[in-house]
This record gives structure tokens, C-alpha cells and sequence, in this order.
């Protein structure tokens, strides 16, 4: 059980649950990996992902929270043979450079989506390029969202952005609630991308910069790119795997 380790939340349900796994994991024995078992939600899962970017070691996640699109479901009867067959894949974040209106740069890894939020009443007023291309000249909205194909599920798919499949090698950008061009709808980039996000009116429209749960205030220039030195290995049960639970959002999308 050496290369085992348990980080958990602090709430009492997964509290119970480390109990329950620590009696059961003295009956496992793992020679290959290193694997941290994370009990949470998803909040907690990328929070410890995060504090262990350089780390090689495998996570797999128990849920103690309400969904849990990032973990596994806790079962006594079948931990250990789930457990054992889990599957693993890797992902990368995003990388967020972020400066601000004191030209002070601020850098943040992301796993689901970087988000550009309005931080007062008035309307985000923003540009957007990729590469040498211009994507939107002036977006009038309350922000935008790059998010990854783990993330497109989450914020994205609440702002009716596209659900990317894991190995599909591309970004999605998203706009929240977009009032010039009403309808412009976003668009899917490649993971190879650099996307650049501008303030066009950074003293009378100022934005927030959000990677995952991280906030930059008072953003005026933003870069969004996928972070390929960082691969985060995550176990998933072979009957709910992440592709999976992407495939069954995608599937209620379109029945509803």
C-alpha cells in the first residue's frame, strides 16, 4: 500500500468513505503505479490536480459530491474490482497568461475552461484571435469561454457551448449571453492554438480573467493555450470512463 496514497475533502461524507477505502486498500496491492485515490467533487479533484501539476503519479477520484463528471462512484461491494480494471487517461489544461490593467502578468493552469466574466454592470467589450487569425473584431457580451473537451460539459455546455469528444484535438470558444453579435454562436480551434483575448475597454468595461475556479481581476489582455509539458493521468471504471459520461452528455443533449 506504500505507493497508495488517500487525499480527501474535509466534509463528513468523505470523511466515511476514506475510512471505509483505508480497510479496504490493505487488501490491494498496485507494483506498477503510484496512484493518489482524491474523495471529493470536482472542485476538490482539480484544486489537488493542480497542487500536483508536476507530479507522475495516476489520480483516481471517488465522488462525495453531487455529480462528480470528473470522478468515480463509490461502491464497497465493488471498489476493488473496479478499482482494479480502472482505465487511464491523460489530459492537458490550459495555460492562462493574464495581464492586468497594471501590466503585472498573472499565469494559471486550467482543466475545464478559462472564462472572461463582465465585473460590473456594463457589458465585457472584447476581441478574439487565434494564430494570425481574427475571430471576432468586437464581442458585446457578458464574457466568453475557451473551454477543453473535459471541460465542454461543464460552464460550456451551460452556455449552450459544443460537447468536444477527449480525443478530438480541439478548443471550444463560447460566448456568454452575447449581445452584439447576438448571434454568434463561437467557434471550435484546434488544441495547437493560441487564442487571444483583448479588453477593447478595459477602464470602462472591466473583466475578470477565470481559470477553473482561479479569478484575475481587472484583465486587459489574455492568452489561452493548451499546456502540453502538463499531463494530469486520470483512472476511470472501464463501465463509466470519462469519454463515456462525454458521450451520454452529448446523447441528452440532443434527446432534449
Amino acid at each position: 500500500m506504500s505507493n497508495i496514497q488517500i487525499i480527501s475533502d474535509k466534509n463528513l461524507r468523505s470523511q466515511r468513505i476514506r475510512k471505509s477505502l483505508s480497510k479496504i486498500l490493505k487488501k490491494i496491492k498496485v507494483k506498477n503505479l503510484s496512484i493518489t485515490i482524491v474523495i471529493g467533487g470536482d472542485g476538490f479533484m482539480l484544486q489537488t490536480l493542480k497542487k500536483n501539476k508536476n507530479s507522475k503519479r495516476f489520480f483516481y477520484g471517488v465522488n462525495s459530491g453531487n455529480y462528480g463528471f470528473l470522478m468515480n462512484k463509490f461502491s464497497t461491494k465493488n471498489f476493488m474490482k473496479n478499482f482494479s480494471k480502472s482505465k487511464i487517461i491523460s489530459i492537458s489544461p490550459l495555460e492562462m497568461i493574464v495581464k492586468n490593467n497594471m501590466n503585472n502578468i498573472k499565469k494559471h493552469l486550467a482543466i475545464n475552461e478559462v472564462s472572461i466574466l463582465r465585473q460590473s454592470r456594463q457589458a465585457a467589450s472584447l476581441s478574439i484571435n487565434y494564430g494570425s487569425k481574427q475571430i471576432i473584431k468586437e464581442l458585446i457580451s457578458d464574457g466568453v469561454l475557451v473551454s477543453t473537451p473535459a471541460g465542454s460539459t461543464a460552464y460550456n455546455l451551460s452556455v449552450h457551448g459544443p460537447i468536444l469528444s477527449l480525443n478530438s484535438k480541439k478548443l471550444s470558444i463560447s460566448p456568454i449571453s452575447p449581445f452584439r453579435p447576438r448571434r454568434w454562436k463561437g467557434k471550435i480551434v484546434s488544441d495547437r492554438s493560441k487564442i487571444v483575448i483583448k479588453n477593447l475597454n478595459p477602464k470602462k468595461r472591466p473583466v475578470s480573467a477565470v481559470a477553473d475556479n482561479i479569478e484575475v481581476r481587472n484583465a486587459k489582455n489574455i492568452i489561452v493555450r493548451t499546456d502540453n509539458n502538463v499531463k494530469f493521468n486520470l483512472l476511470y471504471d472501464s463501465n463509466s470512463s470519462l469519454q463515456k459520461k462525454i458521450k451520454l452528455e452529448q446523447l441528452r443533449r440532443e434527446i432534449n
